[in-house]
């Protein structure tokens, strides 16, 4: 300690802690280890590791310090820790695990560590299923993946849906079945429930589906091509128009997913940096097909350049990774070669109990690759670093105060509206971070309800979208909200469960007392679980903002619905009166009054009119 007055001072006083850096570096280790620096409370400040432990921390009390950010630190600094290891990788998997542990302040920060979606297949049953997981991988079956997010999982299992018709229900669901579901109706299940399928012709679906998974694309192609060619030589045309659609779909999939003729597993990672903010833009492939893509967002602590921002990054992302990006590829493609190298990748490789290669100068589809993530990352931030973010800090603030795992990146929000029960609309508007996505917006006619029966026609709205949604024509939200109360949750509860979609957060959004703002009431999940957030909490704004918006969209609809039900024709719907009987019949009688007083034989006596159509001009006519 120094012989200032301050070393006296009892820590909790201390203004400015002192910290004797000349006492300290005399005796500190030159060999590799990592250093922990706290503050006056004895709380982490920064971790780092070194090959070479005095020259790295001596680099801190220099007379000119670099950087604003290190300056501030060293202020601050109380007291370092040394632990020496024995080798550069082991003060690399050290740090990375103490990092995890503490997260401290001034060191990067992977916020989104997290386990990773995969896709797994049950062999425990004799007609096994596909469906999303994550988190521990202990049941018995197959794990393909991961995936960067749960979007590209459930495009692969729809894509599976189509193809091969693989059931993704739950057991116990199966079991209870006595008649084929809604999924076996739209084409997206072969329903081995009732034995509509037998069990070797399931198992045939199940190993193409494992080959689509496992990136066999080619032979798979080929193997159907055959099916089709022989289904056709047998002039089973229903099967070669399947086999048709199959091969189709594998054609896509090819042309948006194709990567260096298909080899390997490769996470391709750009990173940029801009005003003090950090993008790092990573592609995922695995088995030659393109997963998709993740941007991160850290905080760069006293990282400067893009080579130190990508070792932290791959560190803390990949060795000894208790969440992160899961495991490890055979190859990592960056657009800076990040520092340490050698270290980092001899780290990589003990970890992952395989050889791992990091490369940057890359050449074909590899560097396509490259040239798209750096891209997109420099893209990302820019948006950024430009942008207020008030929207996706509302998304955040969301995510935070309903204790969700994943940041919602889609929110859709049902109302309905009509005038006494006539002219029923339904809305669906959309939100993601960009704020509202009007081209996803969808209006609904109700028809075939009870007039005023805002339940049925919640009912309809939502099992009308998610059924088209099932079917490939759109993307299924993270949230899907409800203006109405515990009735109309329930109806959309109901209709989601039918549809087997399990991954959509619904809440109901109650009107407080006297319909005012900020006394909403949430009912989280189901009609048994409401919350009530502050009036003044951005989340609750964001909220009332969406159901604000569903609600003008769902009276502009209703609007136009009732303009145009006012504007046309009284036997406009008449099957069989068009445009031409319909002016003959205003030549005839002079004007709609006189029509309309008309008697069937009366209308008969008009050019093309039946007594058949006659009557039915004069029922609708006359309608009370």
């Amino acid at each position: 300690m120094s012989d200032s007055p301050a070393a006296d001072t009892p820590p909790e006083k201390t203004n400015k802690p002192a910290f004797d850096s000349q006492s300290f570096l005399a005796s500190c280790s030159q060999k590799p280890g990592v250093y922990q620096m706290y503050d006056v409370n004895g709380k982490h400040l920064y971790i780092g590791k070194a090959k070479h432990l005095k020259k790295r921390l001596a680099s801190y009390f220099r007379p000119q310090i670099p950087g604003s950010k290190t300056e501030a630190l060293v202020r601050k600094i109380f007291h370092i820790d040394v632990t020496v290891t024995g080798s550069e990788t082991e003060a690399l998997i050290l740090e990375n695990n103490l990092i995890k542990t503490e997260r401290p302040p001034y060191n990067i920060l992977l916020r989104d560590d997290k386990t990773y979606p995969y896709i797994f297949l049950s062999s425990a049953h004799e007609y096994p299923r596909l469906t999303f997981h994550r988190g521990n991988r202990r049941a018995k079956g197959e794990y393909f993946g991961p995936f960067p997010n749960r979007y590209a999982v459930r495009e692969s299992l729809s894509l599976l849906q189509k193809m091969f018709k693989v059931r993704q229900c739950e057991d116990s669901f199966f079991k209870n079945r006595s008649r084929p579901c809604l999924q076996h109706q739209i084409g997206r299940c072969s329903a081995p429930c009732v034995d509509l399928i037998d069990k070797k012709d399931y198992a045939d679906t199940v190993r193409k589906s494992t080959m689509f998974l496992q990136g066999h694309n080619d032979d798979l192609t080929n193997e159907i091509l055959k099916e089709m060619d022989s289904a056709a030589a047998d002039l089973e045309f229903e099967v070669a128009a399947e086999k048709r659609d199959q091969i189709s779909h594998l054609r896509v999939v090819q042309e948006k997913q194709y990567i260096d003729n298909g080899r390997g597993d490769i996470d391709i990672i750009a990173a940029a940096t801009a005003s003090g903010h950090a993008c790092i833009q990573v592609l995922y492939v695995r088995h030659g097909r393109m997963l998709g893509s993740r941007s991160y967002y850290p905080n760069l602590g006293l990282i400067e350049s893009q080579s130190d921002l990508l070792e932290a990054f791959i560190s803390q992302a990949y060795i000894a990774s208790s969440g992160g990006l899961g495991s490890v590829p055979s190859e990592l493609i960056t657009n800076v070669m990040p520092s340490g190298l050698e270290g980092l990748t001899e780290a990589l490789s003990e970890s992952s109990g395989k050889q791992i290669k990091i490369l940057s100068n890359v050449r074909s589809g590899r560097a396509r690759w490259l040239t798209m993530a750096n891209e997109t990352a420099n893209q990302n931030l820019t948006a950024r670093v430009n942008s207020r973010q008030q929207v996706r800090d509302r998304f955040e603030k969301l995510q935070k105060d309903l204790q969700l795992a994943d940041l919602p990146e889609r929110i859709e929000c049902f109302d309905i509206s009509h005038s006494s029960g006539e002219q029923t609309v339904a809305s669906c508007v959309v939100f993601t971070h960009e704020g509202a996505k009007k081209s996803d917006y969808r209006k609904f006619n109700i028809e075939g309800i009870t007039g005023g029966d805002d339940y049925a026609a919640m009912r309809q709205a939502v099992e009308r979208r998610y059924t088209r949604i099932k079917k490939g024509e759109g993307v299924l939200p993270d949230i899907l909200l409800i203006d109405g109360g515990k009735g109309q949750i329930n109806q959309a509860i109901e209709v989601l469960e039918e549809l087997q979609i399990d991954q959509v957060l619904i809440i109901g959004v109650a009107k407080g007392e006297a319909r005012k703002p900020g006394l909403e009431t949430l009912f989280v999940g189901s009609a048994d679980n409401p919350l009530t957030l502050p009036n003044d909490a951005p989340s609750l704004h964001l909220i009332q903002q969406v159901r604000d918006e569903a609600h003008r969209f769902a009276i502009t609809g209703h609007r136009a619905r009732r303009a145009k039900k006012k504007t046309s024709s009284p036997l406009q719907d008449i099957p069989g009166v068009g445009p031409k009987r319909r002016r003959d019949l205003l030549r005839h009688f002079g004007g709609w009054q006189d029509i309309q007083r008309a008697t069937v034989d009366e209308l008969v006596k008009v050019d093309g009119i039946s007594k058949k159509i006659a009557q039915d001009i004069h029922a609708e006519l006359h309608k009370s």
